[in-house]
């Protein structure tokens, strides 16, 4: 890809945010810059163009800012993975253990139809066991993942192990 600018330049690190000793990487200057933030976008959306995708499912706020514009580019539908409690019906969930706390997230069980072929997407992807919650709660649905897209990948958290079997793609990948 011809990059006109370096989207890694527009994450900043933040020490000691939310704990003492995690380095958290922020990415409103992304947001903040309309240039990189739809170089972000034009890079994801040529990355799965061309993938057969029926739906992108995403995780929390940041990730439903890059997966509905990317939804949007690719005439999609997006489907809302949210923390357990937060949506009005019928729910199927999962409890993982986070890089924090155990979390629970739930999807509506209308959202994914049998054999449904999703794309997940999150702004990050640290210990992978949020992503990997994700493709388990399409599966339960019988969906099938056909992939799993982060604006930012650490790879010495064990993520790659714990996504092996699913085809993780990121735009910048860096350690913790």
């Amino acid at each position: 890809m011809n990059t006109k600018i370096k989207l890694n330049e527009y994450i900043e690190t933040v020490p000691n945010f939310p704990i003492e000793g995690i380095k958290f990487k922020d990415i409103s200057p992304l947001l903040e810059n309309p240039v990189a933030f739809r170089e972000c976008i034009d890079q994801m959306s040529e990355m799965y163009e061309n993938e057969n995708i029926d739906k992108i499912a995403s995780f929390g706020a940041r990730g439903y800012i890059f997966a509905s514009v990317l939804a949007y580019k690719l005439n999609l539908p997006h489907v809302l993975i949210r923390k357990k409690g937060k949506l009005p019906k019928k729910t199927v969930g999962v409890t993982y253990s986070g890089e924090y706390a155990d979390a629970s997230i739930e999807m509506h069980v209308d959202s994914i139809n049998s054999e449904d072929r999703v794309l997940l997407v999150d702004d990050v992807i640290a210990v992978g066991e949020c992503m990997r919650a994700g493709c388990q709660l399409v599966e339960k649905l019988e969906g099938v993942v056909v992939g799993c897209f982060s604006v930012i990948e650490f790879t010495d958290l064990g993520s790659q192990l714990k996504l092996a079997k699913y085809d993780v793609k990121s735009l910048i990948k860096c350690e913790k």
